[in-house]
């Protein structure tokens, strides 16, 4: 027959209503013995022993139930009975050291102290010196700021026979204590230990830091007997501003181990900041460096520092082509030669960028020339370079800055017609930044032209257009080809060069976002410049008379004048040139061409190559190329315009290979990032809780739910997953 618990707890009660109280117990005692895990009927039974001046058997219910629950990490609630059973028995140990344990736990730390020193006098009042000092070790290890205990506690390692424990321990108080800077106290715990183990070389080598700590470099010298310590102490010198002392020292390190490579490449490099290469190379060759790349990268940048610039260069393209990683560092060294040997330099940098390219990564690459550059501005073979990666990778505002770079150079180096030209495509493209019209004149000067002004007024004013080099410009944006004798003109607009005109600086669109161009003049004009007020009044369906011709302002004192001022009459219903029907396009198909190019605008590559890697990572995915599509998400999901839809594909791509952490990563990557709509963002988040839940991660998996049920409700099974990940939590 089955126990009934339910009639057992009754009987129980009512037998406690009337008094019985041993019956009573012996009836929860059933209880207790069907069920042993019954922790609330146990505690009754506990204190019904009480009751019944029965203390032993209530102390043992109750340690039986805290042990339990302190293994199942219910902290709180075991103290509370470990401190229910230092009531009824202040001196019972075992629960005085779980307590000490839990209150440790909890940082209560002055109360653990106080429940092991009790432990600690009852075992000294009873001669027991061992017990004794393992409560001193264990006080010992409760705060670690508490040197005084610490010490004691290591002391006490003795008395229990662990010597090297003992020793171990003061050790790591000198360590910290030097730290601090309280050397002092480090030194005399160093001596405790030496006493306790004269032969501990650690300790001495620790006397040596403790000397080093506090600057008696001359002490700690007499204390290093090997090639490492002197390295160390060379190191501490070279700190402290003592470079010819830690030279020495790294001198006598090398004498006491001549076929340490290592040390010979640290020599090298003191060597080196010293600018002495004939010695550095005395410490490190290649065939000393041998097939280590760091000690092969520093033998490269010795020899191109020297005059075996080729060989040096030869080792360079030896461990790119080992570790095409390596660019980075390759390109280091190059900067880092840059000032002393610019053309050694711009040849590591080179190949440096050609690994770059090699891989696709054409930022990469195109930062490896800039940085360069920026250190020798007026490198051309370096900036002509730059400039062809940027138009190969598509980075068009790289590209301007270095065009803008190469065309100062030039005209430094006094090439006028290379400046000249550069120049007028800066100009062309961006006719508002005065120093693009600043690098014309320049350039016109220096081949000679007697007005640069004049020659400026003209390309801006229309007649003789810029030219732009820029081969994405739309040429058929409006839809019409422009009249066979040149440029397309705003009607009735009076030449910049005309008497009293000063030459024309464009400014910059005031209009926010992206620009959006048509010909004018052959020369890009911001649109939102010439008709920023003109889309905000649209007319009528039957358009006003024409305005009169626009009037040229006088030349300001500076000689500059405003684009804006050409064209600010400009009124609704003006024609602009086309070449095509009736010579004119009215206004009310300008609205049309506004949204063409707001349309184009929009699907414009963003510059950073991010469409690209997209377009490659879908396709390479559909051809089952699946690493390959992966890498090329990767790169795209560095856009920010591209970040979430390419780190979510790439995350999918790594769960479907079950390599779930790459997963884990890419959606968190996609999460940093705002998703295109709303349902999107769900199930991001939906997978990425999925994701980590499965490689064990609940408490981040509840995390993600949570927030996910806070924000779609009960989104698929989202509820039912909160209800499992929460019980997992609590080992429910």
């Amino acid at each position: 027959m089955s126990f009934d618990r339910a009639a057992t707890l009754r009987n129980a009660e009512k037998l406690l209503r009337q008094g019985k109280l041993d019956a009573a117990i012996a009836e929860y005692l059933r209880v207790v013995d069907d069920q042993p895990r019954d922790w609330n009927t146990a505690n009754v039974l506990g204190d019904l022993y009480v009751k019944a001046g029965q203390t032993d058997k209530a102390v043992e219910q109750f340690i039986r139930i805290a042990d339990s629950l302190n293994d199942e990490g219910f902290l709180p609630k075991a103290g509370a009975l470990y401190k229910k059973i230092l009531k009824l028995k202040p001196d019972h140990e075992h629960a005085l050291i779980q307590a000490a344990e839990i209150a440790s736990s909890q940082g209560l730390l002055a109360d653990a102290r106080n429940y092991l020193n009790v432990v600690g006098e009852r075992r000294r009042s009873r001669g027991d010196k061992r017990g004794a000092a393992q409560m001193a070790i264990r006080l010992g290890s409760l705060d670690p700021a508490d040197f005084d205990s610490r010490i004691t506690g290591a002391k006490a390692r003795v008395e229990v026979g662990d010597l090297d424990g003992a020793v171990s321990d003061l050790k790591a108080i000198a360590v910290e204590l030097t730290e601090l800077g309280r050397q002092p106290e480090a030194l005399e715990v160093l001596r405790q230990a030496a006493g306790l183990n004269p032969q501990d070389e650690t300790v001495k080598a620790q006397l040596l830091d403790v000397y080093v700590a506090a600057g008696d470099f001359a002490r700690a010298r007499e204390c290093a007997v090997n090639a490492e310590q002197f390295r160390g102490l060379a190191a501490a010198m070279e700190a402290k501003g003592h470079a010819d002392a830690a030279l020495d020292s790294l001198r006598e390190a090398a004498r006491l181990e001549p076929g340490d490579v290592a040390l010979r490449a640290q020599l090298a490099r003191a060597f080196v900041a010293r600018g002495d290469m004939q010695a550095a190379a005395e410490y490190l060759t290649v065939e000393t460096a041998g097939d280590d790349p760091q000690l092969l990268v520093m033998a490269a940048e010795i020899m191109l520092r020297s005059s075996r610039g080729d060989d040096g260069l030869a080792i360079v393209r030896r461990l790119l082509e080992h570790d095409p990683s390596r660019r980075e560092d390759m390109a280091a060294v190059g900067w880092r030669i840059a000032d002393e040997n610019p053309e050694a330099g711009f040849r590591v940098v080179e190949l440096a960028a050609d690994v770059a390219v090699g891989q696709t990564d054409w930022a990469a690459a195109a930062a490896a020339l800039q940085e360069f550059v920026t250190r020798v501005p007026n490198h051309i073979p370096a900036l002509m370079r730059l400039v062809e990666i940027c138009v190969d990778g598509g980075l068009e505002a790289t590209m301007y800055a270095a065009q803008a770079q190469l065309a100062d150079a030039y005209i430094a180096l006094g090439s006028a017609d290379e400046a000249r030209f550069i120049a007028e495509d800066l100009v062309a493209r961006e006719p508002w930044e005065r120093a693009n019209i600043e690098r014309f004149r320049r350039a016109l000067v220096l081949l000679g032209e007697a007005d640069p002004d004049a020659v400026i007024a003209e390309r801006l004013s229309g007649q003789t257009p810029f030219v732009s080099t820029d081969l994405d410009a739309d040429q058929d944006l409006l839809g019409f080809d422009p009249p066979a004798g040149g440029s397309s003109e705003v009607a009735a607009a009076p030449p910049a060069n005309a008497p009293g005109a000063a030459p024309v600086v464009p400014t910059r669109p005031a209009r926010p976002g992206p620009l959006t161009h048509f010909e004018l003049g052959g020369s890009p004009v911001d649109i939102g410049s010439i008709l920023g007020e003109l889309e905000a009044s649209m007319p009528a369906p039957e358009p006003p008379p024409p305005a009169p011709p626009p009037t040229v302002q006088p030349a300001r004192d500076s000689g500059d004048t405003d684009l804006g001022l050409m064209l600010e009459d400009l009124k609704p219903g003006e024609a602009f040139a086309s070449g095509a029907g009736d010579g004119s396009t009215r206004l009310s198909d300008i609205q049309s061409v506004l949204a063409q190019l707001r349309d184009e605008a929009s699907r414009r590559p963003t510059g950073d190559g991010g469409d690209a890697q997209l377009a490659l990572g879908l396709r390479l995915r559909q051809e089952g190329k699946i690493d390959e599509a992966i890498g090329a998400l990767d790169a795209a999901s560095r856009s920010p315009r591209h970040r979430f839809k390419a780190a979510t594909l790439a995350g999918r791509l790594y769960r479907e290979q079950n390599r779930l952490p790459q997963a884990i990563e890419c959606f968190e990557r996609a999460a940093q990032s705002p998703a295109p709509t709303v349902d999107e963002g769900h199930l991001l988040l939906y997978e990425l809780a999925d994701a980590l839940e499965q490689v064990g991660e609940t408490a981040r998996a509840l995390a993600v739910c949570l927030e996910l049920q806070a924000d779609a409700g009960d989104f698929r099974d989202v509820a039912s997953r909160v209800d499992r990940l929460a019980k997992v939590q609590t080992r429910g």
